[in-house]
């Protein structure tokens, strides 16, 4: 089992990754960084993935999250997801929770750790992947929400 991290370079998806590294310490399970990396421009400029200036490529990207991940936890695992178009309708925040969800399964997560300041609250905004993520069963959430 493992403990996953969503990880966006966010302030959030930061001091998620330090606590799920801390508690691996104390768990003795292995730490794997998630960075899901839509296919899309305005994404990634959106997240300062990407400066307007550059050209947009996926790799450079995973790149970039994978080095600021090694600096807070070097023993952590990374992998990065592009997520499947599966419908016109959906939203990247629907892309993205349903590529976490996939990934939590395949490693066989027991906890997330997830930075959202929104998350939990009584209404969700649309944006925020915290409170879908944590709606399945399968595994505890920690929700990081003060960086």
């Amino acid at each position: 089992m493992v403990l996953l991290v969503p990880f966006d370079g966010s302030s959030l998806s930061k001091t998620a990754l330090e606590r799920a590294a801390e508690f691996s310490e104390y768990r003795g399970e292995e730490v794997v960084v998630l960075s899901v990396i839509p296919d899309s421009v305005e994404n990634a400029l959106d997240r300062d993935w990407l400066d307007p200036e550059e050209t947009f490529n996926i790799e450079k990207i995973a790149e970039k999250l994978a080095e600021q991940a090694a600096d807070i936890a070097p023993d952590a695992r990374f992998r990065y997801e592009i997520p499947d178009d599966v419908s016109s309708m959906a939203s990247n925040t629907t892309d993205v929770v349903r590529t976490i969800r996939t990934v939590a399964n395949e490693e066989d997560a027991s906890i997330i750790f997830i930075g959202s300041e929104n998350a939990g609250r009584v209404s969700t905004p649309v944006t925020s992947v915290g409170a879908p993520v944590s709606e399945d069963p399968q595994y505890d959430v920690h929700i990081i929400r003060h960086a």
